[in-house]
């Protein structure tokens, strides 16, 4: 059975402390320590299965013509990214409320001639139908989701396979193995950890949308930028 304890998260920089404190001694910030319940499991095992291994290559042997960049059918998206999206990873884009992040990546996913499946935690299918109509609609190989559970998407990521994801956004998403709402430092933290390991190992690309604090910086924890692949802001 998981044990359930009790930790204090800054908000600010996603640093742990056994008992609440007024500064934060990572990132200096005053006030910003949420109590947060964890759920732990039973500890996984550390031994490797023999089929899981594998095997180093010699990087004068790696051929980089076989990755192959998506072209998003927008040249100055292509161009930040340096030439299109690469199989497998992992792009933030961050920017204030309005700003058209959630409808340039509609607009991504309906210009691309891939199988595209966008999931949004803040809006219908039928809002999202109403956002591309005034768009001028598409190729027809995006498939939408309304989901904000990582382990459902995840499941129906297996059922559609499809060549990019999108996610608007990252802080409504949860995961089932941890005991804390959407948007909170452990909630954004383990998603878009899970997300990049299935980025890389299924060499799906995905665009992550999040949300900024009134700093202007990316909300949640500073790991977030660190995962991921790419940021843009």
């Amino acid at each position: 059975m998981a044990k359930v304890k009790s930790v204090y998260v800054c908000q600010n920089c996603g640093s742990e402390s056994a008992k609440w404190i007024g500064r934060c001694n990572s990132c200096g910030e005053w006030n910003t320590y949420v109590e947060q319940k964890i759920s732990k499991g039973p500890a996984r095992s550390t031994s490797v299965r023999k089929d899981s291994y594998v095997v180093p290559k010699n990087l004068n042997e790696v051929q980089s013509d076989q990755v192959t960049r998506i072209d998003l059918r927008n040249g100055e998206f292509n161009r930040v990214l340096g030439g299109g999206i690469v199989p497998g990873s992992l792009i933030l884009i961050g920017g204030e409320p309005g700003i058209g992040k959630s409808t340039l990546a509609l607009q991504v996913a309906l210009r691309i001639d891939k199988n595209t499946l966008y999931v949004s935690g803040e809006e219908s299918p039928q809002q999202l139908k109403m956002r591309a109509e005034r768009l001028g609609g598409g190729s027809g190989q995006c498939q939408v989701l309304a989901e904000t559970s990582l382990q459902v998407i995840l499941t129906q990521m297996e059922q559609v396979k499809p060549q990019l994801l999108i996610i608007d956004s990252i802080q409504t998403l949860y995961s089932e193995e941890i005991e804390s709402a959407p948007g909170t430092i452990s909630q954004v933290r383990d998603c878009a950890a899970q997300l990049l390991r299935v980025a890389k190992e299924t060499h799906i690309p995905m665009i992550l949308i999040g949300h900024i604090n009134k700093e202007g910086s990316i909300a949640g924890p500073k790991v977030l930028e660190h995962i991921v692949d790419t940021v843009l802001q």
